[in-house]
């Protein structure tokens, strides 16, 4: 385990990304760029996580703020109910933890959109804890070095066996940017540090395909419901839109307008004033 720790670390060195949340160990500051990064690639994300923590640098300053606000400044990343989410979280983090992140996986899973993944993220990342954590890209990585396909479970177990003591942001960091850059869904075997240990080596069935965690391909999003509620969603954000315009501003047939429209009610991302929609 030794020297494949140390073929990670001497290929990530030179190469490792500087992205502006690698700078902070704040726990709230690592939450907010986890959540925002879930769906959403780290180019639309850099912009949108600067002004968020501007604007909320503190789990109070959130969790104060009426929902509406964290929308609107969440703008463009698409799937609000992330915001709402954390939202709810920085809410609970003041009314339960008295405004400090936890630094306990069962306490950080117990707030609300906060998985496994993420959990072990703001451990390995913030307070430097000797946790794995099992994104997309290391869950490929995972698969293609075992040869298997795997289950969340035993993602999860290979991982912790692989993290160095005291070396968990580093290595977690690491294996990410290799998932990334290298152990794509196209792969570049021949510049991987790993590929003397691999056991697939781009050779046979891909062993990361229908392993857990590993992403498949989005729907189309042209024409989607994704789509028309983003479309209303960036109209709200501006100014109240009338329950007779929800059809133009999302351009679809007016059952799906008012059923997207209920979703988004019963979501709690939207509010019905009367005969006007607005954000909360």
């Amino acid at each position: 385990m030794t020297g494949l720790h140390e073929s990670v670390f001497s290929w990530i060195t030179p190469r490792l990304r500087q992205l502006p949340w690698r700078d902070t160990r704040d726990p709230w500051l690592v939450l907010v760029s986890e959540v925002m990064l879930q769906q959403t690639g780290v180019q639309r994300v850099l912009p949108k996580w600067q002004a968020f923590v501007e604007e909320f640098p503190r789990p109070d300053d959130c969790a104060r703020a009426p929902l509406g606000d964290v929308l609107r400044l969440w703008q463009g990343l698409g799937y609000p109910r992330r915001a709402r989410n954390l939202h709810a979280a920085a809410t609970s983090i003041v009314n339960e933890h008295a405004g400090v992140v936890p630094s306990t996986l069962d306490a950080l899973l117990d707030l609300p959109g906060v998985g496994p993944y993420t959990a072990r993220a703001v451990l390995a990342f913030a307070f430097e804890a000797d946790a794995a954590v099992v994104d997309t890209n290391i869950a490929r990585v995972l698969a293609r070095f075992h040869g298997r396909t795997l289950k969340a479970r035993d993602a999860q177990l290979l991982a912790d066996a692989w993290v160095p003591s005291g070396e968990a942001w580093l290595w977690n960091q690491a294996l990410m940017d290799l998932g990334a850059t290298l152990c794509r869904p196209r792969p570049a075997c021949d510049e991987c540090p790993l590929s003397s240990d691999c056991s697939w080596r781009g050779e046979g069935d891909d062993p990361s395909v229908g392993s857990a965690g590993v992403s498949v391909a989005q729907p189309r999003f042209e024409g989607s419901d994704r789509q028309a509620r983003g479309r209303l969603m960036k109209a709200l954000s501006e100014l109240p839109v009338s329950l007779v315009a929800v059809q133009m501003v999302m351009d679809r047939p007016v059952d799906v307008a008012h059923r997207l429209v209920d979703d988004l009610l019963r979501d709690g991302l939207i509010v019905r004033d009367g005969d006007e929609l607005r954000l909360p």
